[in-house]
């Protein structure tokens, strides 16, 4: 592997950033984007959209060719094969996430684990399928998973549940290592974090002792989670296996803010955005730092931190493109990232979210806010596109 020839990053590169949409799909983001800055519309949208949905109202269509197209690439993985390949004309992978949250039967379970299993499948062996996604939540139970965080004694039906849970996530693991595909554990909430971290290192322990194949995932967001990152480290070191950092700042915060002051415990978040950014960068130095024992996924749409990502890699004089260093965006959101790191030489790989329109709402719709909740997202989203729309004129 060589040291890939130093290209400046350029994040302002429109022409780069939007040279797989055509003039009708940047004026299809254009308008989505302008209807998503509407907080009326992001707040009232979901219980309208899910209400014409449930009494058989026609919308499917209308969602399907606009929210849906934007952030999902299909409702089945067959559907997703176009997204697959105009992400990888501009050399960025796909992470096939299939997107359906929610659900509490063993039925639904036992489906979603086989689902899982076909994006493993359907990665293997295909350079532009680099890594796979999922949540344990899809494979069980939210109310299990809290009571096991709480220390609760377990009944013997619910302990042959959490069974049945540790199977499914060795299976799709194990599937993993066997076809040699790498799989990201997605975090979730604090009050049920722990045994999903528990969970992870097992499957680290198991698979990760010759290269990485499972990573966990930590929210900076939290004031603990830099230091989780560095004491697993220190686990991995002495068990002898790998460890997978997904780096991302979190999904959960106003969420988690609520419950401890309705329950009256010390909140987990940070206080302010600038001590998330200081331990997001924090965790990329020390990353580096253990590069051979670390393998990292910067999931983030922050410029500064995919620049300071970038600069390292360079200062440590480690190649572009080294299998453990990835950076990771969401479909149809920070293409000016995305594509200009991919032109660079980067590793980089798109969250390709995929199911069932109905299933994917929420989903969706928590696409929706965020970019409205982040400073400025929306608007960054808006002035590209317009950017790139008057170059497109001028040329």
């Amino acid at each position: 592997m060589e040291l890939i020839t130093k290209k400046s990053l350029n994040f302002e590169d429109t022409e780069i950033a939007f040279r797989n949409k055509s003039n009708a799909e940047l004026n299809a983001a254009y308008w989505l984007f302008k209807l998503i800055s509407s907080n009326f519309l992001t707040k009232v949208g979901p219980p309208v959209a899910n209400l014409l949905l449930s009494i058989g109202l026609p919308v499917k269509g209308l969602i399907k060719a606009t929210i849906f197209k934007q952030f999902c690439g299909g409702e089945t993985i067959a559907e997703c094969e176009h997204t697959i390949e105009q992400l990888a004309l501009a050399g960025v992978g796909t992470i096939l996430d299939y997107s359906v949250e929610g659900e509490d039967e063993e039925t639904v379970f036992d489906f979603t684990c086989e689902e899982i299993l076909r994006t493993i499948d359907r990665a293997a062996g295909d350079q532009r399928i680099p890594i796979t996604v999922f949540k344990i939540t899809g494979i069980g139970r939210f109310e299990l998973l809290e009571k096991l965080d709480a220390k609760k004694q377990l009944s013997s039906l619910e302990a042959a549940e959490f069974k049945r849970v540790e199977a499914r996530c060795e299976r799709i693991c194990r599937m993993a290592f066997e076809r040699n595909v790498p799989i990201m554990i997605d975090a979730e909430e604090t009050w049920i974090q722990h045994t999903i971290d528990e969970l992870a290192l097992d499957m680290m322990r198991m698979f990760n002792k010759e290269q990485i194949i499972v990573y966990n995932t930590y929210q900076m967001y939290r004031h603990d989670k830099l230091a989780d990152m560095k004491a697993d480290h220190l686990i991995a070191k002495a068990s002898g296996f790998i460890l997978g950092v997904k780096m991302v700042r979190g999904a959960y915060m106003e969420k988690e803010r609520k419950r401890a002051a309705e329950l009256g415990y010390p909140s987990p978040i940070q206080p302010d955005k600038a001590a998330s950014d200081r331990d997001f960068n924090a965790s990329l130095i020390y990353c580096l730092d253990h590069i051979d024992e670390i393998a990292v996924v910067c999931g983030t749409h922050n410029e500064e931190s995919c620049r300071l990502l970038a600069e390292l890699l360079d200062q440590y004089q480690i190649a572009h493109n080294h299998p453990h260093v990835y950076f990771a965006q969401l479909l149809g959101m920070s293409d000016n990232l995305s594509f200009n790191l991919s032109d660079a030489g980067y590793n980089v790989a798109k969250y390709v979210p995929y199911g069932p329109i109905k299933a994917v709402m929420p989903y969706l719709f928590r696409r929706a806010q965020e970019n409205t909740s982040i400073a400025g997202q929306t608007s960054r989203e808006l002035g590209l596109i317009i950017k790139e729309k008057q170059r497109r004129k001028l040329a």
